[in-house]
């Protein structure tokens, strides 16, 4: 009976668009020497139990994670693999340039979304991803879908992102943070009603406030993905590639600062650029760093 070595994993825990400890979104990232079984990647990250676990991935035998500027990217909930996620790309680069100490100003990840950039900045890091246009989609459509999760919640505008197959719902300007920090949103049973494959994720977002005694941020947004087995994600890199592309046309800025209201919470820096791409800055503190034996 031939019984394998077990392999060790450097793994690391950071807590992605925050600078503090236990605030932001928690992603767990695994640095691959040498190429996994693809059924290990779903164990590992079922294991780990966060919203996203990052797998970096030499590309070249020859390559190093102090010296090389372009890796493999991919992401798994505990439930299925995703082809984008922002807080686990933002945790990826903060490991390689603050643990492995990458002499690169910016990092290529080779992902199921093409190749994104991540680049070191005074301020975080900058993570240059897809913009995701939103088109208007007919209420009555996914009526069911909203009533479920917000019940008689009063909707400003109703969006739909094919690219990402994300719904973004607007609640009326009626409302502010607080509204939006403390409503109740059931997410159990949206995964049975909503079950055609169309949506994916549900971003609830609100128009900013004027700054008083908080600072000021143009819009503020929820997360909910329970189609990947995530209720809630605390701040959501992907979401404001939809999030960005909206807000953008309709408060007619190109620079933005978001909000994520979830009980974490998060802070993002937003710019659009030319060729429909957007720039999301952030903050990264590393929580964990560790072994993991397979």
């Amino acid at each position: 009976m031939h019984i394998a070595r077990k392999m060790k994993l450097p793994i690391f825990i950071a807590d992605a668009f925050t600078a503090k400890a236990f605030r932001g979104n928690p992603a767990a990232v695994c640095l691959l020497e040498n190429k996994l079984d693809e059924d290990i990647h779903q164990s590992i990250a079922k294991e780990m139990n966060l919203s996203e676990t990052a797998f970096v991935q030499k590309l070249q035998p020859t390559d190093n994670f102090t010296q090389s500027s372009r890796f493999g990217l991919r992401w798994f909930t505990p439930a299925s693999e995703v082809p984008l996620c922002g807080h686990a790309t933002l945790a990826s680069a903060a490991v390689l340039f603050h643990k492995k100490n990458n002499v690169n100003s910016t990092l290529t990840f080779v992902t199921l979304s093409g190749e994104l950039k991540a680049t070191r900045a005074e301020d975080g890091i900058v993570m240059d991803f897809p913009l995701y246009p939103a088109h208007p989609q007919d209420a009555h459509e996914v009526e069911a879908l909203i009533k479920t999760a917000i019940g008689d919640t009063l909707v400003q505008d109703v969006r739909y992102s094919p690219d990402t197959r994300k719904l973004l719902v607007r609640l009326s300007d009626s409302y502010d943070r607080s509204f939006l920090e403390n409503l109740k949103v059931n997410t159990s049973n949206l995964p049975q009603v909503e079950n055609t494959g169309k949506v994916k994720g549900l971003i609830l977002t609100l128009k900013g406030e004027p700054g008083g005694k908080t600072p000021a941020f143009d819009f503020y947004s929820r997360y909910f993905s329970p189609w990947f087995g995530l209720a809630e994600d605390p701040v959501t890199g992907s979401a404001h590639t939809v999030l960005s592309s909206y807000w953008s046309q309709e408060l007619g800025k190109k620079e933005m600062r978001a909000f994520q209201c979830s009980c974490r919470g998060g802070e993002l820096k937003l710019s659009l650029r030319v060729g429909g791409r957007v720039d999301i800055r952030g903050d990264a503190a590393i929580v964990l760093e560790g072994t993991l034996s397979v």
